[in-house]
């Protein structure tokens, strides 16, 4: 009988990748100071709610609920800005806190909010502080032996986790590797200390269900408009295409061949010169046909890798080009499609608009989004307007329900953002 392996021996083994690894330890990083800056401010209004509570204890504090309330929506917003930014998913402020204390604290957002404030102003801010202390003992450890005669006396007993009494050079340099036993505890527990920082914003500041399903039938309703849009932009590209190149061709063709049968009957010897005319607008035609179906879905990701294609892009670039893609297995041929247009058209405002000098692009395959950041070193100011082609990629994204972002500034650097769905 055949050998049926289980779900978990057919799928390969993930090979771990230490420069993921450190992208997400430094992801990390920042995500815990930006937790302390949020836990900090929250520390802040609960011992505020604490005062209003105690002051509502003797009847003078209710007034003041509805402001300390507001304060607490907006240190609440600022850590719904910034999960949104972390991502995945928007974390959308619900309506304004109400006037009155009754209707305030009957909220149901203002009631997570209060349950929020809480867990993040101790337990959050406790694990960004330890989760920042490690890499600064890394850098401790390593430094030891450049300052350990500085220290006033007594101070170097505590090197080395305690372990020896450093009051010699010798000993102080055998602090040093110690620096790696907490770079791996940095590796290892940082990303984790994020997202445990991160989990009670992402499950307390959430909308609530109405209010999601709300808004998500309003961005399927716009997604579905851009899926339109696009179609039928397309459509008319291929039509402007076939329509102003390859018809003219063939109709060229058909003009000459006419020529020639005109020509056999009248003076055989220029036939032979109209045949070969006729010829070459029909190969011209033809070629021309070919770069129209080709910009349909290209070939090359059919028979290549996603990679493989972008790369074949960044050789034909005018501005040099470098590709920088992590993209393990296939994505979905339409969101591979799309990732080669929305590549393919940013290279070409590169090339007309941006006077860059070189570009890289860089795609990375992360969980259930392929992303994609183009950068080039031109003058900046890109804007959707202008018929950049900008819009046109903002369009196809959308349609996919992923994202688009454009940081431009006057002077450069260009800096385009995509993600795309695509699946587990």
């Amino acid at each position: 009988m055949p050998d049926h392996d289980s779900p978990a021996e057919r799928r390969p083994a993930r090979r771990w990748d230490p420069s993921a690894r450190a992208r997400a330890t430094l992801d990390g990083l920042e995500h815990l100071v930006g937790g302390i800056g949020t836990g900090a401010l929250a520390l802040l209004v609960l011992v505020g709610l604490v005062l209003v509570g105690l002051l509502c204890l003797v009847g003078v504090g209710l007034p003041l609920l509805p402001g300390a309330l507001r304060a607490l929506r907006a240190v609440a917003d600022r850590e719904r800005a910034r999960l949104t930014r972390w991502g995945p998913g928007d974390l959308i402020s619900p309506d304004p806190v109400p006037d009155g204390w009754r209707a305030a604290i009957k909220r149901p957002a203002s009631r997570r909010e209060l349950a929020w404030v809480l867990p993040h102003a101790t337990i959050g801010l406790l694990i960004g502080f330890v989760g920042l202390t490690l890499p600064f003992s890394a850098v401790r450890d390593l430094l030891y032996p450049l300052y350990w005669q500085v220290l006033p006396p007594g101070e170097t007993a505590g090197a080395g986790l305690g372990i020896w009494d450093a009051d010699t050079f010798p000993s102080a340099l055998a602090v040093s590797p110690l620096s790696l036993f907490w770079l791996a505890l940095t590796l290892a527990f940082v990303p984790v200390m994020a997202r445990l920082q991160a989990w009670p914003g992402r499950r307390l500041l959430a909308a609530d269900p109405a209010t999601d399903l709300a808004l998500r039938v309003a961005q399927l309703t716009a997604t579905r408009a851009a899926a339109l849009d696009a179609h039928a932009a397309e459509l008319r590209r291929i039509e402007r295409s076939l329509h102003d190149g390859t018809q003219n061709r063939i109709v060229a063709v058909t003009m000459l061949l006419g020529a020639a049968r005109r020509a056999l009957a009248r003076d055989p010897a220029t036939a032979d010169a109209v045949l070969e005319s006729a010829q070459n607008a029909a190969e011209t035609a033809l070629a021309e046909l070919r770069a129209v179906v080709r910009s349909i879905l290209p070939p090359v990701l059919a028979d290549r890798s996603l990679p493989d294609a972008l790369t074949g892009l960044a050789a034909a670039s005018p501005v040099p080009c470098r590709i920088d893609a992590e993209v393990p297995g296939r994505c979905p041929a339409s969101v591979e499609a799309t990732a080669y247009f929305v590549v393919a058209e940013a290279l070409t405002n590169i090339a007309k608009h941006s006077q860059a000098t070189r570009a890289q692009v860089t795609v990375r395959r992360d969980d259930a989004w392929l992303r994609i950041e183009i950068t080039d070193d031109g003058r900046g100011g890109a804007a959707e307007s202008g018929g950049s082609g900008l819009s046109g990629i903002r369009r196809r994204t959308e349609a996919h329900d992923g994202t688009f972002a454009l940081t431009s500034p006057a002077g450069g650097p260009t800096t385009m953002n995509v993600s795309l769905p695509c699946g587990l």
